[in-house]
Order: structure tokens, then C-alpha cells, then sequence
């Protein structure tokens, strides 16, 4: 991710470890990306409101994306506990591996649609679940 980083953001710069850029990444691509429950319902979801998508997708540029329309762009992160922190006034906050894979789909030209876990716990059934990403989704 901080090849890209350099790459989107300093297009006319070498990066330092260019010279090393398929050895980085045959290690970022060694990590298997793993869904979770909360995952997996999001995209039972999107399947029944027709949204088709792909489940765990992987952009060229090796970022791997929860659910995707590639031909859209449009990204669908389901964001769970450990894409938060506290902050010192109690309230949750998007933590910075979060917002910097976010930043980075964004210069790519994804467009992302957060599922944030606390919002996703208080709906209570299939077609309340289904109304919340219709609405996400305008």
C-alpha cells in the first residue's frame, strides 16, 4: 500500500524501494483476506435488494475490497470493531489503515460506501437491513 501511496501521490518521484516493488507485493498478496458473519450478511443483502457484487475483491493494484462492482467502482467496506479506536472524548473514530486504504480506493477512483458495525447491530431484520443499504447505496 505504500508503493501506491507513492505512486498516486508522487507520480514524478521513484520510489525509494521500487526496485523491490514484486517482492513487496508477492508478500501483500500472500495474506488471505478472511470474512466475517458480519461480512457475509452484508452481502446475503446486497444480494436480495439486487445489488450483484463481488465478495472479497481484489483491485489490480492488489487492495482487497469486502464487497465491489468493479465496473462501477463502488466499493462496499463493511467496517468492524477493529477499524475503530476511542477517542479522548469517548466516541469512536476511524482508525488511520482505515482512512489511508480509503484515501488510496479514492485516488483509484472507487467510490466507498462504509457499513459501519454499530449501525448495522440495530437492524433488526432482513428488510429493515435491506432499506439501510438501499439507501447507502442512492
Amino acid at each position: 500500500m505504500v508503493s501506491l501511496h507513492f505512486q498516486l501521490e508522487f507520480p514524478d518521484q521513484k520510489y525509494p524501494l521500487a526496485h523491490m516493488h514484486s517482492q513487496l507485493l508477492n508478500v501483500f498478496d500472500w495474506q488471505e483476506p478472511t470474512s466475517s458473519k458480519l461480512q457475509r450478511d452484508v452481502a446475503l443483502s446486497l444480494t436480495r435488494i439486487g445489488w450483484n457484487h463481488a465478495f472479497e475483491y481484489e483491485t489490480p493494484e492488489g487492495l482487497s475490497i469486502d464487497m465491489a462492482q468493479p465496473e462501477t467502482k463502488i466499493a462496499i467496506e463493511v467496517d468492524g470493531p477493529s477499524h475503530y479506536f476511542k477517542g479522548t472524548n469517548g466516541h469512536l473514530v476511524v482508525n488511520g489503515s482505515t482512512k489511508f486504504k480509503a484515501r488510496l480506493l479514492g485516488r483509484l477512483g472507487w467510490t466507498i460506501v462504509h457499513v459501519p458495525y454499530f449501525e448495522w447491530g440495530t437492524l433488526l431484520d432482513t428488510a429493515t437491513q435491506d432499506s439501510y443499504l438501499r439507501m447507502k447505496l442512492r
